[in-house]
């Protein structure tokens, strides 16, 4: 396995999330799954501030992929955020980083493996989903 996949922002935010949980109160609402893994993902939003919450059920990469997610988007417009996802669309199936993905690019290790990309995109779809629904 390589190390760079599991780089210590990943194994962080995959142990001990900041934005995890299932708010009292919340806008909008998407889901996502992997029936291939496993993998798991509800996305909260609160439109004042954009705020997100997740709750996730995976592996490291997905829940980490959630958690610096929702920590990214904190405060754009929806017009941000799907710039903001097309970029780190781009940089985990490129590896390359971007400047502008900060604590996101420590996913971009995950373009050497092909099936963790969706594991790393999943929450990114379910926010999406929520979005669209507002």
């Amino acid at each position: 396995m390589n190390a760079s996949l599991y780089q210590s922002a990943v194994v962080e935010r995959s142990r001990h999330p900041r934005f995890a949980g299932h708010p009292a109160v919340f806008d909008l609402h998407g889901r996502g799954a992997n029936p291939l893994c496993g993998d798991a993902v509800d996305v909260f939003v609160s439109r004042a501030g954009m705020h997100v919450a997740h709750e996730s059920h995976g592996c490291a990469i997905m829940t980490a992929s959630a958690d610096l997610m929702a920590g990214a988007v904190a405060g754009k417009s929806p017009e941000e955020i799907a710039a903001l996802r097309r970029s780190f669309e781009t940089a985990v199936k490129t590896g390359r980083e971007n400047p502008e993905l900060g604590e996101l690019n420590a996913l971009a290790g995950v373009s050497e493996f092909a099936s963790r990309i969706r594991c790393a995109t999943l929450p990114w779809s379910a926010l999406a989903e929520a979005l669209d629904r507002g």
